[in-house]
């Protein structure tokens, strides 16, 4: 499908990668693993053809087409949702188009006998079919289930795209690459911006796909989901297993363990023989034996460990004053969008030197609470901040605000005071910028990179108050042990919102659980928490309560069902949703194909395959109402068992 060969990819005269060679197959589901800066990203742009590689070729097979999730997205204003999730159509759009203009001529031409009237018929016969074929009749369903799979309601189809933010826009994006029926799909970060519902589902679409996928992600729990097979980039070389993230950590490190014994036992065997040559060279007798011992030793493939890169940040946030013992006190706090009640009567007590974990639904008011208490938003309530307050915060989309157009040095400088402009080079070490690295500009850095700039600068402003929105997004396992390592360690008092579990053990002594528009607080670290909620995961946790169905039959709550058994659920809703999307198609169709058939009889009859296409979407009409009602059937058993 796609063949690497030798490929390097070189800046400034420095490889960031050299000499790399593997294939991509149908049927592989990758996961593209490393450090930040490591190559990753650029891979992915190389793969897809927005960067020529220094070196190397890329063989691919004729007419493979690659969709590319790029983190940059540029949309027509004026567009809705619905009409913007089509131009992933733009062969079935094309045909639309042409079926409205042959019809326009059909519709008002009396020229009934003439050649050219004939073949107008003929034409829109041949369109119509080319329609059939790419799938015109279902791309409309096809479309809604997606947005809907990834957490678009039906009352956001019709709004424009520019009333949605970044991360909502980009899940329209993610819905266009999924409806092309790409070879190659390459989506770079796609969990970034999705909740734990839209996760699940991208999961399932992604593991039923028969093209090839590879996928940048730091979500452990979504590459052993997902992949079966992982390439990690390292050092300039890649690492190639057809296994899943978690099971390549093991064989990789096996691999190492082997290579090292083996270096050790080969080791010995040339010291051995390095001292044999040196006892028989000084014995003329023994000197031709020397000389073959010298030979064999210079035809020994010597064996390499494969090397690790451990070059990691140096992370630690300084308190700048000692605030008095409440932080913040909030008294009834609420906060709306217009009808949208976000969460209400919110009340609670930070203390200084505390931890504390939000934890939760997304759209439930984690990152709106943690703004009303930084002051960004207006709110309901009372909020009152303590004696010396100092507040840092780090937005989930905290690298946005970076200039892309200055350098690196030049972002730490204009952040910086005259009492620690002097140390703006040390901290950009401490953050891995290093050498050339502080000149590069801002927007040709990878999104780790990014955010490892926008921790830095926070270490220029005084603090004794953190408040974190998702600061792991787009940071490497290390770089993520790191601050995690450094939060332990900080002094002063940590509010931080995360869906990562690994990240918030032993991070916090209090968990803020906000679901179902309530806020509950449970005493512990997450583990603890999740033990007296009787979930293994904080998947468990975010997924949304789904509202009681008015039935005869006592519906089981979606709490007493299996991981499995609400996947299987959670399959068959999408069913039936894309389903009624058919349905509601064709009865569309047939009412226009009625009304065409009551006010022009003789234009219409005048179509030959008229009663033969209405014939088929009748019968395909009564085909998906008996797929409806026995997925329906199959729905309220699930729920009832």
């Amino acid at each position: 499908m796609l063949n690497i060969h030798q490929l390097s990819v070189s800046f400034q005269g420095e490889y960031l990668f050299e000499s790399i060679s593997y294939r991509l197959n149908a049927g592989d589901r990758v996961g593209l693993v490393g450090k930040n800066g490591a190559g990753k990203s650029t891979m992915l742009k190389v793969l897809a053809g927005d960067l020529e590689p220094s070196e190397g070729q890329l063989a691919k097979t004729k007419d493979l087409q690659i969709g590319f999730l790029r983190q940059d997205i540029d949309f027509e204003a004026g567009r809705s949702v619905l009409e913007e999730a089509y131009q992933a159509f733009t062969k079935i759009k094309a045909l639309e188009r042409q079926q409205e203009g042959i019809n326009h001529q059909l519709a008002t031409r009396t020229d009934y006998e003439s050649e050219e009237y004939h073949e107008l018929m003929v034409a829109v016969n041949e369109v119509q079919q080319q329609y059939e074929m790419l799938g015109g009749y279902n791309y409309q369903g096809d479309t809604e289930r997606v947005l809907q799979g990834l957490g678009f309601s039906r009352s956001d189809f019709d709004k424009p795209t520019e009333s949605f933010s970044g991360g909502w826009r980009m899940r329209i994006e993610l819905a266009k690459l999924l409806l092309q029926n790409n070879d190659v799909l390459l989506l770079d970060e796609p969990t970034n911006h999705l909740d734990i519902e839209s996760i699940l589902w991208l999961e399932d679409f992604l593991k039923t796909t028969s093209g090839c996928v590879v996928i940048v992600s730091h979500d452990k729990m979504f590459l052993d989901n997902v992949t079966n097979r992982t390439i990690e980039i390292s050092l300039g070389s890649i690492y190639d297993y057809n296994k899943p993230y978690t099971q390549y950590l093991k064989l990789r490190a096996e691999r190492k363990e082997q290579q090292l014994a083996a270096q050790k036992n080969q080791q010995k065997e040339i010291e051995q023989t390095e001292k044999l040559i040196e006892k028989f060279r000084a014995k003329a007798s023994k000197a031709s034996m020397a000389q073959s011992l010298i030979k064999k030793l210079d035809k020994i493939d010597r064996i390499e460990v494969d090397q690790d890169d451990h070059s990691v940040m140096n992370l630690q946030f300084p308190v700048s004053v000692n605030p008095g013992k409440i932080i913040l006190e909030a008294k009834q706090l609420g906060k709306s969008y217009g009808d949208n009640q976000v969460f209400k009567d919110f009340s609670m007590i930070v203390e200084r030197n505390s931890k504390t974990a939000f934890v939760g639904q997304n759209g439930q008011g984690k990152s709106t609470l943690a703004k009303i208490i930084v002051g960004e938003i207006d709110y309901e309530g009372e909020l009152k901040l303590g004696h010396n307050v100092q507040i840092g915060y780090f937005a989930q989309n905290q690298a946005e605000y970076l200039d892309g157009d200055i350098s690196v040095h030049q972002t730490m400088i204009d952040a910086a005071n005259e009492k620690n402009r002097t140390r703006v080079r040390d901290i950009l070490g401490a953050f891995l910028f290093r050498g050339d690295d502080i000149e590069k500009k801002v927007k040709v850095l990878s999104g780790g990179e990014r955010n490892r700039l926008a921790l830095a600068k926070m270490l220029l402003q005084p603090l004794n108050v953190l408040v974190m929105d998702e600061p792991t997004n787009h940071l490497d396992i290390q770089s993520k042990q790191v601050l995690k390592e450094a939060l332990i360690q900080f002094e002063g008092t940590l509010i931080v919102i995360s869906h990562d579990r690994d990240f918030l053990q032993g991070l916090t002594q209090r968990v803020l659980e906000f679901k179902d528009h309530q806020i509950k607080e449970y005493l512990g670290d997450i583990d603890d928490y999740l033990a007296e909620r009787k979930v293994e995961n904080l998947r468990e946790v975010e997924k949304k309560t789904q509202p009681e169905k008015k039935s005869a039959q006592a519906v089981v709550s979606k709490e007493k069902l299996s991981y499995a058994e609400q996947k299987q659920l959670k399959s068959l809703q999408n069913r039936l949703s894309n389903i009624e999307s058919k349905i509601n198609q064709l009865e569309r169709e047939i009412k226009e194909d009625d009304v065409a058939l009551a006010t022009d009889y003789d234009q219409t009859v005048a179509d030959t395959q008229f009663f033969d296409r209405y014939d088929k979407k009748k019968k395909r009409l009564q085909a998906l109402m008996n797929d409806w009602e026995a997925v329906q059937l199959e729905i309220d058993e699930k729920q009832s068992e």
